[in-house]
């Protein structure tokens, strides 16, 4: 017999699989990025200026944080429960 979810940790599992999904194709597509960059322009030393896949990896860096805050952090939900569960001790 299938055992019961509980809700809360499978969305939380869920969170954590797509920012490591991210991570994941945050690394191969940077990657890709600097290898396009050295074979067209990075080992001759054309445009020695800021290399265009710093701004891909900005980019990508701040959706990818933004993702791992969500992920990772606690939500709102799990930090009020435990101000509640502190108040409620202070009281008896």
């Amino acid at each position: 017999m299938a055992e019961q979810r509980d809700e809360k940790l499978w969305q939380i599992a869920k969170k954590r699989a797509g920012f490591q999904n991210s991570l994941i194709s945050f690394a191969v597509i940077v990657g890709i990025c600097w290898v396009i960059w050295y074979l067209t322009a990075g080992r001759r030393g054309i445009n020695t200026d800021t290399p265009w896949p710093l701004w891909v990896m900005l980019g990508l860096g701040i959706g990818l944080f933004f993702k791992f805050l969500k992920a990772y952090k606690t939500d709102k939900d799990t930090m009020a429960e435990q101000e509640y569960d502190k108040l409620k001790n202070k009281k008896q």
